[in-house]
């Protein structure tokens, strides 16, 4: 049985290194996937997916409007065993509907890798979505510098404090962003 699933966390933590190993894990098995990455994010260069830690694979990109189902739907037409989506935060509502409407109605398992919420402690379109319709949603963990469990995220300024306001998206620049748990995220917005 299809199902979609959300796959969180926050800055730094290794979902794209998940869903690389994921999708390489069918791979090894014989069977077809299709990923999918913001048009957005080209840290890694355009449609493409790559980890930290340097393994990477080619994607396709979405963009705010692209409708997902139709693109699946199409993929579909050849063998396919999994759609993998990373930098999920970035699809609209109307897009994680379409998500959910292919695993129910095309029965595809969709997998969907991204931050849950932003440097502000609010939610991602995409991931507010995706916590309401997901069918299984698991913490991809990481943690803070006093060992407990990281949650939050910052993003740093240019005198290295914690920014209380500013764009929700910042592509890149990941040396300014830091995992914290709870605890630490709020001291630090103080």
């Amino acid at each position: 049985m299809a199902k979609l699933y959300f796959h969180y966390s926050t800055m730094n933590a290794g979902k794209s290194t998940v869903l690389l190993q994921a999708a390489h894990n069918y791979a090894e098995r014989g069977m077809e996937t299709y990923l999918l990455t913001a048009r957005l994010d080209r840290r890694a260069g355009e449609g493409r997916i790559a980890s930290r830690i340097g393994i990477g694979a080619a994607a396709d990109t979405f963009s705010p409007g692209d409708d997902l189902f139709a693109r699946i739907e199409t993929r579909l037409q050849q063998p396919c065993a999994c759609i993998f989506v990373d930098e999920s935060q970035f699809l609209s509502e109307e897009q994680v509907w379409q998500l959910a409407r292919a695993v129910d109605d095309l029965g595809v398992p969709i997998m969907c890798y991204g931050l849950r919420v932003d440097f502000q402690g609010k939610l991602f379109p995409g991931s507010s979505a995706l916590l309401a319709l997901a069918d299984e949603m698991r913490e991809v963990r990481t943690i803070c510098h006093c060992g407990r469990k990281a949650t939050m995220v910052i993003r740093r300024g240019p005198e290295g404090t914690a920014l209380r306001g500013g764009e929700q998206v910042q592509i890149g620049g990941n040396e300014t962003y830091v995992s914290l748990c709870r605890r630490h995220w709020r001291a630090a917005m103080e």
